[in-house]
Parts: C-alpha cells; structure tokens; sequence
C-alpha cells in the first residue's frame, strides 16, 4: 500500500491546496498528495482512502469540523493536526507582517482569528512572533469574543501597525468582515494578505 497525503478544508481553500498539494508532490513527500473540499458538512468528502492514508486539514486551529467531523467522515485514515498550528506558520505570519510594515520597537502587529476553537492557537502563534521578530507589541483580536476586531485600532500602541489575518486563505471573514470591522478606509492600519500560497 502507498502512503497518500490528503489536504482536506472547506470550498473556498481549494486554489491554496491545490498550490501546495503541487509543492508537496515535488518534494515527493508521499506517493500520492491530494486535495479534498467540502461546502458545508465534511460528511460530503467521499475522496479515495486507505489505511496510509494521512489527512491534513486546511485550517488556522483545530475547531469542530478538525477533530470531529473530518475524522468522523473519513475514519479509517489517520489525522494530523490543521497546518495553522505548525511553528512553520508563524514564520509565515511573520513574513506577511515584515511584507508591510517592517519590524522595529516603535510598530506593532495584530493576528485577527475566528475566537472560540482558534484562540489557543492564535495566542501560541502570537507568542512565536514576540519570539522570532523585533516587532514592539504583538496583539491579538477575534471576530467572535473579545478582544474584538473592532477595538484594535484603539488598543495597538505602535506608531504604525500591522493586522495579519490568522486564516489559511481567503474568505468571507479576510475579504470584507475584519476590513469592515477595522475601518480600514479610515487608515492608520495596514493589512495584509491570509497564510495563502506562502512557502
């Protein structure tokens, strides 16, 4: 039997796992590196499994559909842990951030996540990036508890700041609710593109 690596996440992450999926094969990480997506419900995912089978899930944090639903649906394979919780996501973080607004003591950047199930992770990565860059104040808000996405504006202290959204690809949420929420046309804030297709 050969080893498959399959990609799992919601619709809109289709593009970004292709993209990797692509990357993966390269660097012949298994024999067969696949993409599976669903729309609502993972219980949709009818992709071909074996007992070698190693699922990754697309996703910031660990939430309902990562650590229930998917190995619900897909139950003979095994499960990894969603790709936002890899220190290698952090430095991706990092370098969104450093993209547009260089590290220095008088700046600061913000991770904005979902809340509830990403919070956890969020904070661990938001620790990473205290670690790894000179960035003076790291924070971060969430769309669904406090601190909130609306109050960011107010509670960063840097001379400039930068809000990296903590989401594997674009969405609903990168796309327009946290630029509404943070008022982005008023300026004072830079923003930055989601993990996405970064190395």
């Amino acid at each position: 039997m050969t080893d498959t690596l399959l990609l799992v996440g919601r619709a809109h992450t289709r593009e970004v796992a292709q993209i990797h999926a692509k990357r993966l094969r390269s660097r012949s990480i298994a024999d067969r590196v696949d993409v599976a997506t669903y729309d609502g419900d993972p219980a949709e995912l009818d992709p071909e499994i074996n007992s070698e089978t190693y699922v990754v899930p697309m996703a910031a944090a660990p939430d309902r559909d990562t650590t229930r639903a998917i190995p619900g649906a897909l139950p003979t394979a095994h499960h990894c842990e969603p790709v936002g919780t890899s220190p290698a996501a952090g430095r991706g973080l990092a370098d969104r951030a450093r993209e547009v607004v260089s590290p220095t003591a008088d700046t600061s950047v913000a991770l904005v996540a979902f809340g509830a199930g990403a919070r956890e992770t969020t904070e661990r990565q938001a620790d990473r990036l205290r670690e790894m860059t000179k960035y003076g104040e790291v924070a971060t808000a969430y769309l669904l508890q406090n601190p909130a996405v609306e109050c960011l504006r107010y509670n960063l202290s840097g001379e400039r700041a930068v809000v990296v959204p903590f989401f594997v690809a674009a969405c609903e949420e990168t796309e327009h609710a946290i630029p509404d929420k943070l008022d982005l046309d008023r300026g004072g804030l830079e923003y930055t593109a989601p993990l996405g297709t970064h190395e």
